[in-house]
């Protein structure tokens, strides 16, 4: 019996097996509005036989984008535009669900095939907003320093975002505090240092963020999962680290978060990540231990047996794959072959099971 392919339940879902795709930014969207790419890239992934299906980074405000081509969703068009495509994964058996970020100081950028350094006003460029003015790296522009009125307008930018995921038909919702973007640089000691009640100690630092989750629970329903994708340690010294990882996601759990999904790193460019198959899996194993609360893990998980063996031994209840789903987008349907697994296929693929 193959736990990776035993449903999990979670709120009113129950997500046909513990594989979901994690959100993956693709840099084709249209003034914030998916496109056909979306669609076909999305939707092969449900078809594929995913349990979760998550959206890329989607930004709460147009200056929470990292390029101009990020997908938005702070208007009404951009959640219509979007409700097809969760229909879709819906109707393949997949749990359709939404990330939604905003990039702080890591905003503005070109597409990473352009360069995707930062852009200037005369290419399309805008100003960042950031905790503090501390550019991400050397050439990068000083962002903004998040006034307290900014504070509440982007509170209110998730609150919205958050209400119309729900209109779009999504099932979960993710809350990205994760890989340097802007709730990510509250919570790191190396992009904050304010000096108010935002900046310095842990409590200061996790208070914004917390805010936005407070925010978003309120508006998301209750009988639906609500992750938050962290950055479990920025892997330099006086950053942020696992043991702060792990009063958040307790805290995080009082608020009402259904998963944390433990990812790592990139608050700042000089860090040196130890990459290697499952490197982040210990990250999910300790939140999880610790505070019980259900984990997803992430990064380099790519073979079926690996990913079995962390689900089958409790270091997490999920593993998202990234990249080897965009090597191949049936990935689930292959591992449930190789794990003795009868999974179901599309009736118009049964043909080559």
């Amino acid at each position: 019996m193959s736990v990776l392919f035993t449903p999990l339940h979670m709120k009113s879902i129950t997500f046909r097996n513990r594989i979901f795709v994690s959100p993956m930014c693709q840099y084709s969207s249209k003034e914030g509005l998916p496109t056909n790419w979306h669609l076909v890239h999305l939707g092969s992934r449900a078809v594929g036989g995913a349990g979760l299906v998550l959206v890329e980074a989607t930004s709460v405000s147009p200056e929470g984008r990292i390029s101009p081509e990020d997908s938005g969703i702070w208007s009404d068009a951009q959640a219509e535009a979007f409700a097809p495509i969760s229909r879709f994964i819906k109707d393949q058996g997949s749990v359709p669900g939404i990330q939604l970020a905003h990039a702080g100081r890591k905003g503005s950028c070109s597409a990473p095939w352009q360069g995707g350094g930062p852009l200037t006003p005369d290419q399309g460029g805008w100003q960042q907003l950031a905790p503090s003015s501390i550019p991400f790296a050397e050439g990068h522009p000083v962002p903004g320093a998040m006034s307290l009125d900014q504070l509440d307008e982007v509170e209110d930018q998730f609150r919205s975002a958050a209400r119309r995921a729900v209109a779009a038909g999504f099932q979960v919702l993710e809350l990205h505090m994760a890989h340097g973007y802007l709730l990510h640089e509250f919570l790191s000691p190396l992009a904050n240092q304010r000096e108010d009640e935002y900046g310095g100690s842990l409590e200061n630092r996790l208070r914004f963020p917390l805010r936005v989750a407070r925010a978003v629970r309120e508006q998301w329903p209750d009988e639906l999962p609500l992750f938050v994708r962290i950055s479990a340690t920025d892997w330099v010294s006086g950053g942020w680290d696992i043991d702060q990882s792990v009063h958040l996601a307790r805290v995080l759990k009082e608020i009402g978060v259904d998963l944390i999904d433990c990812s790592s790193g990139l608050v700042v460019p000089n860090e040196r990540i130890p990459f290697g198959p499952g490197f982040q899996v210990p990250f999910a194993a300790r939140i999880r231990a610790d505070t019980g609360l259900t984990c997803g893990a992430v990064g380099f998980i790519t073979d079926a047996i690996q990913a079995e063996q962390i689900v089958a031994t409790g270091q997490a209840d999920a593993v998202l794959l990234a990249r080897q789903m965009l090597r191949d987008p049936y990935w689930p349907l292959h591992a449930a072959k190789e794990l003795g697994v009868d999974a179901n296929w599309p009736n118009q693929y049964l043909r080559a099971k």
